[in-house]
């Protein structure tokens, strides 16, 4: 469109239309080298960080109903806490409070599946406290209580 409708004439032309032709490349170079990057998920994580966190993830799922604090979990593997917050959801895409809500939602559903355990022996088997967080946390996670998940 600039191109198209130049407001100048003679010299000034031919400089503003080199101008927006080089404007042009310069953006198709510019485009051209983003293509060719590889994005960095775990930009300032070295492959021993990502190892550690991996850990943690499994120190928690082995604790899933008593888990360590995050400090103590961040200490266990090595790592400051800030590293291993901002590490672990780089790697997982979640925080380690979310991971840690989502693998006892699935374990409760499968418990909850199995038929050998009612609602209240489940919520003490997957480390909730209290029935009323356990109860919200799955109707956020499936969209349903547990009663009528089963009921499916």
């Amino acid at each position: 469109h600039q191109v198209l409708n130049c407001p100048y004439q003679g010299g000034m032309r031919n400089l503003y239309l080199e101008s927006k032709a080089l404007e042009l490349i310069a953006l198709r170079l510019e485009a051209a080298i983003a293509d060719c990057k590889v994005p960095s998920n775990f930009e300032n994580l070295s492959p021993s960080d990502i190892e550690s966190i991996h850990h943690a993830k499994d120190i928690l799922c082995r604790n899933f109903n008593n888990p360590p604090s995050l400090l103590s979990l961040a200490r266990q593997v090595g790592l400051n806490d800030c590293k291993f917050k901002q590490g672990f959801q780089q790697v997982f895409g979640t925080t380690a409070f979310g991971y840690l809500r989502d693998y006892r939602m699935e374990k409760a559903q499968q418990l909850l599946l199995e038929k050998e355990m009612n609602v209240n022996e489940v919520v003490r088997a997957v480390g909730y406290g209290s029935r009323s967080a356990f109860l919200a946390a799955f109707k956020k996670k499936f969209g349903v209580s547990p009663s009528d998940y089963l009921r499916r």
